[in-house]
């Protein structure tokens, strides 16, 4: 079996003990923490950017029918003409944008929603002319886009390919009925198949899957059918991502009773069982929920010890300003964290009146970058050099973080954590628990943050 194995059952007793509220980081500070911008951001941020280059973001809101699952931002309609108007507004985004990446070619592009396949042939190709007419991209740029397979065929993936997409995810999410059911996502696994080997006909460079464990309904004899049928599919990539519950939040997320749903205990259980079977054919696995087949860049750039997280996941680009565009989309110019208005019609508006699309945001301080390189290291490469950290930032580790070492004194009794003079290393048996970890090294959560903000880490 693969070293990447979990080898062992988690105990009940320490599951429930950790399973905690905690943020995803897909970012440091998270955007919880954004504050409201009086003034534009950009350009202030942009004076202290050092990146050679530039990744773009784009948010396509809409879906055609409603997951109960879905903590995204979206909004369902059955009319494509609405997306006609979105594609002239994030022109006009567009325009007022592409300064930030003057004199910088784009190296990679990433469409996320919503469901990106819910504009139609025509609407993407005139999406894929704007960006291209605003912005210069790189000879082999990495153009990657997430998609409903319900909403996909053949002639939409032949479309996306000449228009230069390279890297396509389906969420596949749970194949058993009954759960599919409860979240409202009935989709057949044999045509989510017929299209993953149609993209690799098509010769697109990567296919990757997305599985959710923790819906309602879902069980370890259930689960076990979605692991045989993505083991089946081979795809190069697979996202294995936790069901957040946040009914407060999403009131979707109240059509399904509580009841319904695994309890923490379960939820490692579902997760061991996915690390192992992947892992025992081959996948390598990357930061907590992702795995890549050896031979993958990905895989390659985290055995080396180059892996990078960003609001997409992980990268292989760390050197990248990112820039976002549409509703609710997050730039990182810099230093600095903008986000865009969350409701379409006042990113309309924001739009209209010639207002910064951005409507909160966060100029990072020295704390928050080296509180950020620590937990996107323990996030990427569940290691921290205690030297490198001390070099790059001018401080003495132990010292600097004394209380967040104290906050690691319970994992590292029960042998989550590894703590010596030189480093901090988390177990791979313990990769879990690395949310609950990185919650320790997060200034705003040990000082003034509700963890009920946030989901459970397990």
């Amino acid at each position: 079996m693969n070293t990447n194995a979990v080898k062992q059952s988690h105990d009940a007793s320490t599951v429930k003990k950790y399973a905690q509220h905690a943020p995803r980081y897909t970012s440091y500070p998270t955007a919880l923490k954004f504050e409201p911008l009086e003034e534009d951001i950009y350009p202030q941020a942009l004076a202290v950017s050092k990146a050679p280059a530039v990744s773009l973001y784009v948010h396509i809101p809409f879906c055609k029918t409603l997951c109960y699952y879905c903590g995204c931002n979206k909004l369902v309609t059955r009319h494509n003409e609405k997306a006609d108007d979105y594609l002239d507004y994030l022109e006009k985004e567009i325009l007022s944008k592409r300064y930030l990446a003057e004199g910088k070619r784009v190296v990679s592009l990433h469409l996320g929603g919503g469901s990106p396949s819910f504009l139609s042939e025509i609407q993407h190709t005139f999406l894929i002319y704007l960006l291209k007419k605003h912005f210069t991209f790189e000879l082999g740029a990495e153009l990657s886009i997430e998609l409903d397979p319900r909403n996909v065929d053949s002639a939409y993936l032949k479309c996306l390919r000449s228009l230069g997409y390279t890297r396509i995810s389906f969420g596949l999410q749970d194949t058993d009925y009954n759960v599919q059911k409860i979240i409202n996502r009935v989709q057949s696994t044999s045509h989510i198949a017929n299209l993953v080997f149609e993209a690799r006909t098509l010769g697109f460079d990567s296919v990757n899957l997305d599985l959710i464990y923790g819906l309602p309904n879902q069980t370890l004899e259930t689960f076990k059918s979605t692991i045989a049928a993505t083991k089946a599919m081979m795809p190069d990539r697979i996202s294995l991502f936790s069901y957040a519950h946040l009914p407060e939040r999403f009131a979707a997320q109240r059509k399904f009773a509580e009841e319904t749903l695994p309890s923490s205990e379960e939820k490692a259980a579902l997760y061991t069982l996915a690390v192992n079977s992947f892992t025992g054919v081959g996948y390598e696995m990357i930061g907590l929920d992702h795995f890549a087949l050896s031979n993958d860049a990905l895989a390659i750039a985290k055995n080396k010890g180059e892996l990078h997280r960003n609001f997409q996941g992980y990268t292989l680009r760390g050197d990248t300003d990112l820039i976002g565009v549409g509703v609710s989309a997050i730039s990182t110019i810099g230093n600095a964290f903008a986000q865009n208005a969350k409701d379409l019609k006042e990113y309309y508006q924001r739009l209209d009146n010639h207002l910064p699309s951005a409507k909160v945001g966060l100029s990072l301080t020295q704390d928050d970058l080296i509180r950020r390189d620590v937990i996107s290291s323990l996030m990427c490469n569940l290691f921290v050099d205690k030297q490198q950290i001390s070099d790059e930032h001018h401080i003495i580790f132990d010292e600097y973080f004394s209380q967040s070492l104290e906050n690691l004194a319970g994992l590292h009794e029960d042998g989550l954590v590894e703590i010596t003079s030189k480093c901090i290393r988390v177990p791979e048996s313990a990769r879990i628990y690395i949310r609950a970890i990185c919650a320790r090294f997060d200034a705003y959560l040990n000082v003034d943050e509700t963890l009920v903000n946030y989901s459970k880490a397990i």
